[in-house]
């Protein structure tokens, strides 16, 4: 079976909000023709500031967007790179790992927290407002990451107990 292309993507998000691409593109603020190129495939690979604002109206998540134009990491199902990077490690490199995969989840869960706490404060600006929006997205997608990478880790670490016990 075929994998979507992004234009299929959209085009399949929208129909399902039941939005007409002139709807969809007044309610993300985009050229009603430049949308139109990006759900029939002549614009193949959209602008990361469109893309954002698309998936703000559709319930599609930006990081798959950006993945599918080559801009990001395809995560869920986890990326097959990331899985045989940690297939390879064992013992206290896998723990290392751990360690080092907790801490940084630890430290994008701070900075979602940070970034919440901003968005309170009522002095600040749309386009401020608006980019502490995109980080806190952004960042959640990465503490999923994160989490995966986690499950992956103890599940590798259970095979190897598993192994050694035998």
């Amino acid at each position: 079976m075929l994998e979507k292309n992004i234009g299929e993507v959209i085009t399949e998000a929208r129909e399902k909000a039941n939005l007409s691409q002139r709807q969809l593109a007044k309610l993300a603020n985009i050229n009603n023709s430049e949308l139109s190129k990006i759900e029939s495939g002549v614009r193949k690979e959209p602008s990361p500031k469109i893309l954002r604002k698309i998936s703000n109206v559709l319930d599609v998540n930006y990081s798959d967007l950006m993945y599918m134009i080559g801009l990001g990491i395809e995560v869920s199902p986890l990326n097959p790179f990331i899985k045989d990077y940690y297939s390879k490690l064992k013992g206290d490199e896998l723990n290392e790992a751990e360690v080092n995969v907790l801490g940084n989840k630890q430290n994008l869960e701070k900075l979602v927290l940070s970034c919440e706490e901003k968005l309170n404060d009522k002095s600040i600006i749309e386009s401020e407002r608006e980019l502490l929006q995109n980080t806190i997205e952004d960042t959640k997608y990465q503490i999923n990451t994160q989490n995966e990478i986690i499950n992956l880790i103890q599940s590798l670490k259970v095979k190897e107990r598993n192994k050694n016990a035998k």
